[in-house]
């Protein structure tokens, strides 16, 4: 019995610990949040608008792909659909930001409750198929639809106001974009503690099964579209705040290709691993682009060796796929757990 309380008590010990730990980290993340751009330049601040718009694309993508089970190529076509309502409704109505990216978001979920009806009869290749398809029509209708979508052109917008203010440079950009990506996070984080979330699992496992168990596939199915391409139409809507020029070669195929390479390099049905992928696939580039820059002994190199840096960042997400399937939130979690039991290691 005594040994039975020690390891009751230990247990405790160790939960408290570890709930102390995630206190301390959140409070620090919330510090370099709010501190970053005050010390970095504009390169750098942009940079992250562009990573916190990625997050939450590739967040609604993981709610679809990596919690239901469902593959789609049209990330991107959603993410258009909210961007363009954002500068429809910036040019010709004039409402306010918050608004324009709240309808942005339902508009996007309509359109992909549309593309989710053939989701109750196939499944896999064939639906990724289904939803590149859905990916070329919105090109189309876009690029030759009626005039006040801009045709090839596209639409050129105003910047997000408030207050008065127009909020057009990164540095302004960042304050909107930080606060609405730690809100879709943190919504989809929670989304999974209910009925609707635990449903979405239950299909990706085995959706006959949950059939059986009395879980409308078509529903929630359906709904698991709805919330992707909620997450895909805000997502679009910053980007058109971002950079206040919506085309229909904005958000091509390969777009989407990022998107799920996102998810499964950052691991797939993990609130941590959509939000690590789009740091990853946003990021890495980046820092190889730096890397080739130093090459100063080669002449020309960022233009010579600019192929070379795609082959490299192939190579990384193959080796992920290969290596480590589960992504960078399982290389996570292996490092938590060592750095919290390295004291009792021998």
């Amino acid at each position: 019995m005594r040994i039975g309380a020690a390891h009751q008590t230990y247990a405790q010990a160790e939960a408290l610990l570890d709930t102390n730990v995630q206190r301390v980290m959140l409070v620090a993340l919330f510090a370099a949040l709010v501190l970053f751009p005050f010390f970095a330049d504009q390169y750098w601040i942009y940079l992250a608008c562009l990573v916190l718009i990625h997050i939450v694309s590739t967040t609604g993508l993981n709610i679809l792909t990596g919690y239901t089970g469902l593959v789609s190529l049209g990330q991107a076509a959603f993410m258009s659909v909210g961007a363009y309502t954002v500068a429809i409704l910036e040019i010709r109505v004039g409402t306010p930001f918050v608004i324009n990216l709240i309808i942005a978001g339902f508009v996007s979920a309509a359109v992909g409750l549309v593309v989710g009806v053939p989701s109750l009869r196939v499944k896999g290749l064939y639906l990724a198929i289904a939803t590149i398809a859905a990916s070329f029509i919105l090109h189309f209708l876009f690029a030759n639809g009626p005039a006040f979508l801009g045709g090839t052109q596209g639409l050129s917008m105003p910047p997000a106001r408030l207050f008065g203010y127009d909020l057009a440079r990164p540095f302004q950009l960042y304050w909107l974009f930080m606060p609405l990506t730690a809100l879709a996070v943190f919504a989809a984080a929670n989304l999974f503690r209910t009925r609707i979330g635990r449903a979405f699992i239950a299909i990706r496992d085995r959706d006959i099964s949950a059939e059986v168990l009395g879980i409308p596939l078509l529903k929630y199915k359906l709904l698991s579209f709805a919330l992707s391409s909620f997450y895909a139409g805000v997502a679009g809507g910053m980007w058109a705040y971002f950079f206040r020029v919506v085309t229909p070669e904005s958000f091509p195929l390969i777009y989407s290709v990022f998107f799920l390479a996102a998810v499964i390099v950052g691991g797939m049905g993990t609130i941590l691993g959509a939000i690590l992928g789009a740091i990853f696939m946003t990021m890495v580039p980046e820092f190889l682009k730096i890397a080739v820059s130093y090459l100063t002994f080669i002449p020309n190199a960022t233009a010579q060796l600019s192929p070379i840096r795609t082959i490299v960042f192939g190579l990384l997400i193959i080796g992920f796929l290969l290596f480590e399937p589960q992504g960078l939130a399982e290389i996570w979690r292996r490092v938590r757990r060592f750095f919290h039991l390295w004291p009792f290691k021998k």
